[in-house]
């Protein structure tokens, strides 16, 4: 039997790690590994697998809960877990499906010949800000089960004739079996919970009625998108055996970092480097928006490093919202270097004529009034 790994040491994380600290994780590790990032490398693809499956488990709190107790067995069976408990009955999900096997009765929610749907895959992918801001359409490829194109997803060499109703459940898809004092109904092992039987199994996928292909998907990023934001595409996941309805696709967004401009939530900030000439007698500055525009921005005489000019609505759009944010540009005051003979005579002169004349630098000689205060109180 082949050794399985630990979910926490796959995402390389404590098993006290935080679930901010695990999605962290995983969104470093997925980035890494992606087949897009290595293509070709059959060991980067199957250590991606490994990755995506540990994390949707770990970013439950009912799995990672029955993980932590029971291990691997919770979810695959092959032996009993603590007490002597044997799950692997139960349809593999863990403790969430005994209950709804043992309970589903008196609840009302029988599945009767339903089988599961395929399975949910997730996948990563980078944008800009600039993206982010407009909203992006972005082709990921995907390593995904599809329908057999050979049977057209029946499974049957066949199609639909060759199918049948399971002789085990009668098309029901469970059977009931007794677990202590309980009785509870458990997938038909025949057929595996479909309510199926195939006479004759398609060559091409083995009765499965699905085959691994790698497929690209357009996955629609809106407007105001944030880092780490999780996109989910319904219907977009692995095809589920026999026809049975696809699973979900998870979309992971990465907002790469920006050469001029920092966000904060809706909220724009670009930091723009003035000469301290035009600090002190005044200027107008023309800026970039993030949209791509420009827009002038007038500068005060005597502004001092670290302020601030509100730009109304040229920030993010808010999801789900009418409402836009703002652009902020911070100003900051650059001290000449390499200055020229002349130049430094003027500033000498500047100096000489300024002195300790408050009206011209009031922040400075206050700053040095209270430190002489200062030290004349603590003598």
């Amino acid at each position: 039997m082949a050794t399985q790994l630990d979910y926490y040491e796959v995402l390389e994380v404590s098993r006290t790690a935080s679930a901010e600290e695990i999605k962290k994780s995983y969104r470093k590790l997925a980035m890494k590994y992606h087949p897009d990032r290595n293509q070709g490398d059959a060991d980067a693809e199957a250590r991606f697998k490994e990755i995506s499956h540990a994390y949707d488990i770990l970013k439950d709190e009912q799995k990672r809960a029955a993980y932590d107790r029971f291990g691997h067995a919770a979810f695959e069976g092959g032996g009993g877990g603590a007490g002597g408990f044997d799950f692997s009955g139960f349809g593999g999900g863990g403790l969430g499906d005994i209950f709804e096997q043992m309970f589903g009765d008196m609840m009302g929610r029988r599945g009767g010949g339903q089988a599961r749907s395929g399975n949910d895959i997730q996948t990563h992918v980078e944008i800009t800000l600039e993206e982010a801001f407009s909203g992006v359409k972005k082709d990921v490829r995907v390593i995904t089960r599809v329908a057999c194109e050979s049977c057209h997803g029946s499974g049957s060499e066949n199609g639909e004739s060759g199918v049948q109703t399971c002789p085990s459940c009668h098309g029901a898809g469970k059977v009931r079996a007794q677990q202590g004092f309980f009785i509870v109904e458990r997938p038909c092992p025949t057929c595996h919970g479909t309510g199926r039987s195939i006479t004759d199994p398609c060559k091409a996928c083995h009765g499965e009625g699905t085959v691994e292909r790698e497929r690209v998907v357009e996955v629609q990023v809106p407007a105001g998108v944030e880092d780490g934001t999780r996109i989910r595409m319904t219907g977009s996941g692995e095809a589920g055996a026999n026809g049975t309805p696809p699973g979900d696709l998870y979309v992971h967004v990465s907002v790469l970092e920006h050469g001029l401009f920092q966000r904060d939530g809706a909220n724009v900030y670009c930091r723009v480097p003035l000469r301290m000439g035009q600090a002190a007698l005044g200027t107008e500055i023309e800026v970039p928006v993030i949209d791509g525009s420009r827009a002038n921005v007038k500068i005060p005489a005597g502004t001092q490093g670290g302020a601030h000019f509100r730009l109304r609505g040229k920030g993010f759009s808010v999801l789900r919202s009418s409402a836009r944010g703002d652009m902020y540009i911070q100003v900051t005051v650059e001290t000449p270097q390499h200055l020229t003979k002349r130049q430094r005579e003027l500033l000498e002169e500047f100096e000489t004529e300024a002195g300790e004349d408050i009206k011209h630098s009031p922040e400075h000689t206050g700053f040095f009034r209270r430190v002489r205060d200062f030290f004349e109180g603590g003598e």
